[in-house]
């Protein structure tokens, strides 16, 4: 491994991609401890302190924290991150495939991605005005955190501010994809996910005791929970890298051709399926869903602080019942399948196969290949989303048995793992690339790092 790391600065052009993506992330965070004017960072910073916390607002407001990299105790430049970008895309993607003339572009080649590009830009600009009129309602709800006389002026800068800052990350972003190495949108949400680790750390170890047998309000976390905690993690960072690296491995024959005096093709190669095709999406969807009837419930249940039914509604949808669990592992499930139909052509797929002259032994090419494909991405998608859910509620149940705070067993499970890990991942493969490229060994000394497959 010393060996492999000596190896990558040996390369010039390697260790200039590495060192200027460092910097460009560098320039990320730093744009976070620039604070926007007309807001007082202390009564915010105080305000936040003061905040009843596990409610269900303030837990939509610590995961939003975990994709934006940043914090509600405060007013940055960077406040909201890359994921308006993202937000966009999605939307676009989506609309993709309902709108015949997005679809025709999407099957234009370059020339099509660089319009829907410039599309991806203007919708972004809307959603961070959209995104940052809800942030700054959010920090100012019943709170004097403004400069007396400066309301109006400060929320609209605010909102310029914002705006500006998600199109900085959005270029930052691309010089990434250009100039450095990895895929830049992704580097900065796990960059934004990596910079709340030391707070977490922080927390557990403000809270560690060495006392056996104490409880948590008494005398902190003890050695049992620390070691459970560890363990655990480590376990599920594995099962997180086994499940982004499995594939199902359909094997592929090349059909033989005579050209002249000569036969072409009979090779025999493969085509991978990834089991979990949808990656950390289904998630993010199922999450975002679920922000809103904790939110709902709550204010129904005050508003008509009478009524049982709201009140027993309320409970169910609390963060640790069973009730909101179970729907948050159904919603995944179904975000996993409708993310493959949207993602998945099995059908363009076999007719890629047939134009090129491959097909799959013992399936005639065409729509008995399309069956084929759908049906085992029907099945293998069914392991995958099983995995995501149990990834995804580990946070959740680990918190409740154990009673340690969620902002320390967010990093059990859930997006952000699985973020870092499919991003780490993915850097790990492209440095070994570029090693291997040039004569290098990579950072196994079997060879390439390769997906499990079943």
């Amino acid at each position: 491994m010393i060996g492999t790391i000596a190896n990558i600065f040996r390369i010039q052009d390697l260790r200039n991609k590495i060192l200027f993506t460092v910097a460009l992330l560098v320039i990320y965070r730093v744009g976070f401890h620039i604070p926007i004017p007309g807001f007082n960072q202390e009564a915010m910073r105080q305000a936040a302190e003061s905040r009843e916390s596990g409610t269900p607002l303030q837990r939509a407001a610590d995961y939003l924290e975990v994709f934006t990299g940043g914090r509600f105790s405060q007013t940055s430049l960077f406040g909201l991150g890359i994921m308006p970008y993202i937000t966009a895309s999605i939307i676009l993607m989506l609309l993709g495939e309902v709108i015949p003339s997005l679809k025709k572009l999407r099957q234009e080649g370059q020339t099509g991605y660089k319009k829907i590009q410039e599309y991806t830009r203007y919708l972004t600009v809307l959603v961070c005005v959209i995104q940052a009129l809800m942030y700054l309602r959010v920090l100012t709800m019943g709170e004097n955190v403004i400069y007396p006389g400066m309301q109006t002026q400060a929320v609209i800068m605010g909102i310029i501010c914002m705006t500006a800052g998600t199109m900085f990350l959005m270029w930052l972003g691309e010089q990434i994809d250009e100039y450095g190495i990895g895929n830049g949108i992704s580097l900065i949400i796990m960059a934004g996910i990596v910079a709340r680790t030391p707070w977490a750390v922080y927390d557990l170890v403000r809270q560690a005791s060495f006392r056996i047998g104490g409880s948590v309000d008494a005398t902190g976390i003890g050695p049992a929970k620390i070691l459970f905690l560890a363990l655990a993690f480590v376990f599920v960072v594995s099962g997180a890298i086994l499940i982004t690296q499995g594939q199902r491995r359909i094997p592929i024959q090349q059909a033989k051709q005579m050209r002249g005096r000569r036969m072409y093709g009979g090779s025999r190669h493969y085509l991978p399926l990834r089991v979990n095709h949808g990656g950390v999406m289904p998630i993010i969807f199922a999450s975002s869903f679920m922000m809103f009837p904790p939110i709902v419930t709550e204010w129904l249940s005050r508003t008509f602080h009478n009524s049982v039914v709201f009140l027993r509604i309320h409970q169910a949808m609390g963060y640790d019942s069973f009730t909101y669990n179970l729907l948050y592992v159904v919603l995944i499930i179904l975000f996993a399948y409708f993310w493959v139909t949207v993602q998945f052509q099995p059908r363009e797929m076999a007719k890629n196969l047939r134009d090129s002259g491959s097909f799959i032994p013992g399936l005639r090419p065409g729509r008995r290949t399309a069956e084929y494909l759908e049906t085992v991405m029907t099945r293998i998608t069914y392991y995958g989303a099983a995995f995501l859910a149990g990834i995804a509620i580990v946070p959740h149940v680990i918190a409740f048995a154990l009673g340690v705070p969620p902002d320390i067993t967010t990093y059990l499970g859930g997006t952000g793992l699985l973020i870092v890990v499919s991003v780490s991942l993915d850097l790990v493969q492209k440095i070994e690339a570029n090693l291997l490229m040039r004569s290098y060994e990579g950072f196994t000394s079997s060879g390439r790092i390769k997906g499990a497959y079943a």
